[in-house]
């Protein structure tokens, strides 16, 4: 049975499915499911729109404010217009913000040390980076903004407020906007990684299904090779038998075809449930049960009515008392070589020895000496065996084969039995 997966064409990534207008366009493209497909900036959501502008008005405020209050103060000629224009200009940059708030921060720590209009526009360009942008380049623009102040309030001083006093509330100023920058920057990258872990827990899942579903092919095909493999064998026999001695008496003849009646309807009950295993996804409890050491005398008692010579050597006072996975499993290897020897060893006497008991393991061995003549080869040999090998090491236990001292063959396993 091949278990070769065919390969499947990926679906193509889903958009993200939530409101989006009610998240910022940044957040929206980080949730898409592929960022990387467009390089387009990701458009304004009805969100950016509605904080933008309250931004703008924001910074506007402040300027007219801070232009009101340049009526007290003493300036040269001129100057008080050109603080105004810095001002208007730095207000009208606040919508270039998402865009470039690196370039913005840079531009605007200069300007607010020498004008007052563009505190406003300052403070949510700093907000802007504090969001969108690492620590680091937070922390080097608002230590040169906090370097330049006291240079400002030297040169303009508040007449309502005393130096000191104005330095400590333009720093808090400073620190609470980023500060509060900082914590939606936090919980944006926090839902991201609610998102990623969602995924990386829904690939896992897929992963570990894939796996389960292969796994679950490989023991179908185990179980369909272990059991049609002997069937099959027999069928083979016994049609050889009648196929070249077609003057056999008319007992033998009845006998044959018997057995190969009776392995055909056992071949096709197997096959029936195996592929019932297939198309229903799980196994049948309805099902015949499966075979453990119990029934070992009634394979070796089936092995002989087809022909084989085979020496049983049991020696477990209870062979029921063994764990139904681990007798199984000895009962499949004890299958495997009775169909083997029969295929590479015809007419040789088979010798199969179980011995063991709980807490030392259970011993099961499969052996047959060298045929008389020539044997032809048979396609596929050595997959039941390493099927075999698989599953003993599986339960705990371990399998070895090779060849035998007299030119024979023997197979020897030991299962764990607690």
């Amino acid at each position: 049975m091949s278990t070769v997966s065919r390969d499947k064409p990926e679906p193509a990534p889903q958009a993200f499915a939530g409101r989006r207008w009610l998240l910022p366009s940044a957040l929206v493209k980080e949730l898409e499911a592929d960022p990387e497909r467009s390089g387009r900036r990701p458009r304004r959501t009805a969100r950016d729109w509605a904080v933008d502008f309250s931004f703008f008005l924001l910074a506007v405020f402040i300027g007219l404010t801070a232009a009101d209050a340049l009526r007290s103060e003493d300036l040269p000629p001129g100057y008080a217009a050109f603080d105004q224009l810095l001002g208007a200009l730095s207000c009208a940059a606040v919508w270039l913000r998402r865009r470039w708030p690196v370039g913005l921060a840079v531009a605007m720590v200069p300007i607010s040390a020498v004008s007052s209009t563009s505190g406003g526009a300052f403070l949510v360009v700093m907000f802007t980076l504090a969001v969108h942008r690492p620590f680091r380049y937070v922390a080097w623009m608002a230590g040169a903004s906090l370097a330049l102040n006291p240079l400002y309030f030297w040169f303009r001083p508040d007449p309502d407020v005393p130096y000191g006093w104005a330095l400590v509330l333009a720093a808090a100023l400073t620190v609470a906007v980023v500060g509060w920058g900082m914590v939606v920057r936090s919980k944006r990258q926090l839902m991201l990684s609610l998102r990623d872990r969602a995924r990386r827990a829904e690939t896992e899942a897929q992963l570990r299904a894939e796996q389960a579903q292969r796994l679950a092919r490989e023991a179908i095909a185990r179980e369909m090779h272990d059991v049609l493999a002997h069937r099959l064998t027999l069928l083979s026999v016994h049609a050889g038998a009648l196929e070249f001695r077609p003057d056999a008496p008319r007992e033998e003849i009845a006998r044959a075809a018997g057995v190969i009646r009776e392995s055909a309807h056992e071949a096709l009950q197997d096959l029936r449930e195996i592929i019932g295993v297939l198309r229903a996804g799980e196994p049948d409890d309805s099902g015949r049960p499966q075979p453990t050491l119990a029934a070992l005398e009634a394979l070796v008692t089936e092995s002989r009515e087809a022909g084989m010579k085979v020496t049983l050597d049991q020696r477990v006072t209870d062979p029921a008392a063994v764990p139904a996975s681990v007798g199984r499993t000895a009962y499949r290897i004890a299958q495997e070589g009775l169909t083997n020897a029969r295929k590479h060893a015809p007419g040789t006497e088979v010798t199969v020895t179980v011995t063991g008991g709980p807490g030392e393991g259970l011993s099961v061995g499969v052996r047959n000496p060298a045929p008389d003549g020539e044997v032809p080869h048979v396609p596929g040999s050595g997959q039941g065996l390493i099927g075999l090998t698989e599953r003993a090491t599986l339960t705990g236990g371990r399998l070895e084969h090779g060849a035998a001292s007299d030119g024979g063959f023997e197979v020897r396993a030991w299962l764990p039995w607690g």
